[in-house]
Parts: C-alpha cells; structure tokens; sequence
C-alpha cells in the first residue's frame, strides 16, 4: 500500500481527515478521532537511516498503535520498524512501499482505531446501605 491508497482507505473508512500539527513538517499528517482527538495514524516521510536501515533515501511510513505481543513478531518482517518518535511497546512503523501487504495494514489500522477510540463509560448503579 501506497501513502496515497492508504489515506483514501482512512478517509473513506474512518471519515477523518489529516491534521498537520508541525507547520514545518507538512508532509507529517496525523489522523485522530473526531470525538476524543486521540491520534490513531501517523503517516510521515522518513529518512531510512533514521530506521536503521543503510540509505539516506526517504520513506513514507505510518505509526499505528499495537498491541505489544504483536509488535515482537511483527518488527522480524519486512517493512516493519519500531516506532518512530513513538512508545516502542505500544506503536510500530509500517513501511508504505508495498512492503507489506494491504490486508495487514488494514488490520493493523482497525487496531489503533479500535485501541484509541473512547471507552463507553459504564454507568454504575447508586449503592444504598
């Protein structure tokens, strides 16, 4: 999946559209949830060296918020890096030059969005003595 292909999937899937918080990182884009403003994606350009990998080429990548067993198996696959400028236990960056497979991405997104969105509040009863 491409940079481009995965924010037409966001904003027809999820009905957001990108913030740019760093005025001079335009082509850093965050995605959030309409109603709690958490950020569930993060796609950016990044320096492959910044990855660990030989080359000063850039790649455009994305942050997605994981689960941290699921991070362990991912980051030995091809195209996937621990986060950048991210909690390592709890957010991965995944490669967007079709590296890795659409289906996976698209797993992966509905994860963070699912593990940022807001908690239903449970209404607890009055207890009376």
């Amino acid at each position: 999946m491409t940079r481009t292909e995965l924010k037409e999937y966001i904003q027809n899937n999820y009905g957001t559209e990108p913030d740019y918080p760093w005025g001079k990182h335009q082509n850093h884009e965050v995605y959030r949830h309409i109603n709690n403003k958490k950020w569930f994606a993060l796609i950016m350009d990044v320096s492959k060296n910044k990855l660990g990998l030989h080359d000063d080429c850039v790649l455009d990548v994305v942050n997605l918020k994981c689960e941290s067993i699921l991070i362990c198996s991912l980051l030995g696959e091809n195209g996937f890096f621990p986060a950048y400028h991210m909690n390592k236990n709890s957010w991965i960056t995944v490669a967007l030059d079709n590296t890795v497979d659409d289906e996976k991405i698209k797993f992966l997104l509905d994860m963070s969005f699912n593990a940022t969105a807001s908690k239903i509040c449970k209404h607890k009863p009055d207890i009376k003595f």
